[in-house]
């Protein structure tokens, strides 16, 4: 009987034929599975969340309306929208408002609405997210002041208002379009 197995193994080796045992042939990872004999096994996962930026986009322009010198011109600016993209921990923005003298004709002094003749009340503030937004209503100049404070911001957000601008039109001031720049900007 030993022959014919010797026999056969010598034909199969001569023929090309190995024979190797089981547990080689299974499939790869499986020795270092097996080798974790007793418990589940596990895989290390990774991953990154990446970070954005923080930005403000404002309406390209807006009318007011008019009105007679001595009087309010009361309108909305349209919408202003933070959007905070940066994936922060208890983060907080600041975002600030500031306007120019408004000048009709030549900009002489009667054709001039003073930049301090304007105010900006915030109004309601909408958010997505986890943030907390606190507004402040103010007499507008050309040096740049708090509207909205952020606070507790967790990860990506957004915060918009739609200020309402109100221009005290002096009782000096000349017929004739006014133009002038509100800018926004947040940190």
């Amino acid at each position: 009987m030993r022959k014919s197995i010797a026999v056969a193994l010598g034909t199969m080796t001569a023929m090309g034929i190995i024979l190797m045992p089981a547990a080689a042939l299974a499939a790869p990872g499986a020795a270092s599975r097996a080798e974790q004999s007793g418990s589940d096994p596990a895989t290390s996962v990774t991953f990154a969340v990446t970070t954005g930026e923080l930005t403000i986009s404002v309406p390209d322009s807006a009318d007011l309306g008019s009105g007679a010198p001595g009087t309010d011109i009361v309108g909305d600016l349209g919408t202003v929208l933070v959007t905070d993209d940066r994936a922060a921990l208890n983060a907080v923005w600041t975002a600030t408002a500031s306007d120019t003298n408004f000048v009709t004709g030549g900009g002489t002094m009667p054709e001039t609405i003073l930049a301090t003749d304007v105010d900006y009340a915030t109004g309601d503030v909408a958010t997505t997210g986890t943030v907390t937004a606190a507004t402040t209503d103010i007499t507008m100049n050309t040096t740049p002041q708090d509207v909205v404070d952020a606070s507790g911001v967790v990860g990506d957000n957004t915060a918009s208002w739609d200020p309402q601008i109100t221009v005290h039109v002096p009782d000096a001031a000349v017929t004739g379009t006014y133009t002038g720049t509100i800018t926004h900007s947040v940190s």
